[in-house]
């Protein structure tokens, strides 16, 4: 009870660090962050604040910007992103506990500001201010500050009502969400509501928090199920979660996964060269975390909404990291769901029921001798690839035409790490 909640949100990161690079100021420089190198259709992975005011939307496509708008192309580098976020959060430690910090995504975090307000003799918006000042003078970066009784209410603060304010701080406790939001829209405003949501709850004429908080609970649980209780919650401002309940979580299941949108549309038997790649590193990665998994799903996405996604799941006959062992089962559930014809430009494979590898156990008709072989080598690629980069040791399926892994293997998070 009477908890202090912040999210601070770091304004077009990866733009406002490619300014700070070139002694621009972020808040009026004109710049994205794209790789040309992928053509005008690639996607912007960030526009500073200056070109938005000129209506450029986030997340557009290069050829979508308008004509004759003076800007700056900045190709990506990941890596730099990193290092600028690790000493914003050096800098968090510096006036707090890391038990009180929770990492939300690279530019983004959350805090649990309650005890520190009297240690440093702070109103909330004065703490968020220092703090935010701090990052402005220490690493150059703009940010934005939501500060909430609850972890949602710092979450919209920041997100809806920061907007509003000339300090770029927004602040909400209950009584004031339900006062200055509960006729807000789009609904899609909100954490936690998507489009998806919005056109059900339209079913019901509801277009507001206000809507959701005067519905009968009862047309809410049929159409929702359990998730009509978080919904109800927010839509009146109330947060259960703590920041304590966050640090002592721990998932009830766990999976790796890797999925990529290809550069190009792919036909069929192209993509399962990348599909393949895909296992392979998805199949290391089990063994690196010492895993074993089984169940396997591959899934496929087809170009400019052609057809439907298409995939599927299959139960393995022995639990296991060997990708050898796991491959066939893969290309059998592709080979059996891909429409053929269909030019094909996502694909994911994930493998999920997973298990420590010391439950390990195969049928009489596997061969230990082999499946000892196959991991060690399989370890041995890992030693290598940790040792000396992951491009060091590649196999032949790595050079056919239409293979990513080798490039893949230079980026971070799907894109080029800078160095």
């Amino acid at each position: 009870m009477g908890r202090t909640y912040m999210c601070i949100d770091m304004k077009s990161f990866y733009a406002s660090v490619e300014c700070v690079e070139r002694g621009l100021n972020p808040m009026e420089a004109a710049l994205v962050v794209a790789d040309e190198s992928r053509g005008k259709g690639t996607i912007c992975l960030a526009v500073s604040p200056k070109l938005k005011s000129s209506g450029v939307k986030n997340r557009c496509r290069l050829f979508e910007i308008p004509k004759g708008l003076k800007y700056i192309v900045a190709p990506p580098r990941m890596q730099k992103y990193i290092d600028y976020a690790a000493e914003i959060y050096s800098l968090y430690l510096n006036f707090l506990s890391k038990e009180d910090i929770y990492v939300y995504s690279i530019d983004e975090s959350f805090l649990d500001v309650t005890e520190y307000l009297p240690l440093y003799g702070k109103t909330p918006r004065g703490f968020a201010r220092m703090l935010i000042e701090e990052i402005a003078s220490k690493v150059g970066v703009p940010a934005t500050a939501g500060i909430g009784s609850n972890l949602y209410l710092a979450k919209v603060a920041l997100d809806i009502t920061a907007k509003r304010s000339p300090d770029r701080i927004g602040e909400l406790d209950e009584e004031s969400f339900r006062r200055t939001l509960w006729d807000h829209e789009p609904l899609t405003d909100f954490w936690g509501i998507a489009r998806g949501t919005v056109k059900r709850l339209g079913k019901f004429g509801i277009c507001t928090m206000r809507g959701i908080a005067e519905c009968p609970e009862r047309v809410l649980y049929k159409e929702f199920g359990v998730n009509a209780e978080l919904m109800i919650d927010h839509a009146f401002g109330r947060e259960p979660c703590t920041m304590k309940d966050i640090k002592n979580y721990s998932p009830k299941s766990r999976s790796v996964s890797s999925s990529q949108i290809l550069f190009e549309d792919y036909g069929t038997e192209k993509a399962a060269v990348v599909l393949e790649e895909m296992t392979r590193a998805a199949a290391l990665e089990l063994m690196k975390r010492k895993l074993i998994t089984r169940r396997i799903f591959v899934g496929v996405g087809y170009s400019s909404s052609a057809h439907e996604p298409t995939g599927g799941s299959m139960k393995l006959p022995n639990a296991t990291a060997v990708f050898e062992y796991i491959l066939p089962y893969v290309m059998k559930i592709y080979q059996k769901t891909t429409i053929r014809g269909v030019p094909i430009r996502r694909l994911s494979v994930s493998f999920d029921s997973l298990s420590d590898e010391a439950a390990e156990g195969y049928d009489f008709f596997t061969d230990p001798d082999e499946v000892d072989k196959l991991k060690r080598l399989g370890r041995t690629t890992l030693e290598i690839q940790t040792k000396y980069g992951k491009n060091s040791l590649f196999t032949a399926t790595d050079l056919q035409e239409g293979a990513t892994q080798l490039e893949r293997n230079k980026l971070i998070g799907g894109h080029a790490s800078g160095e």
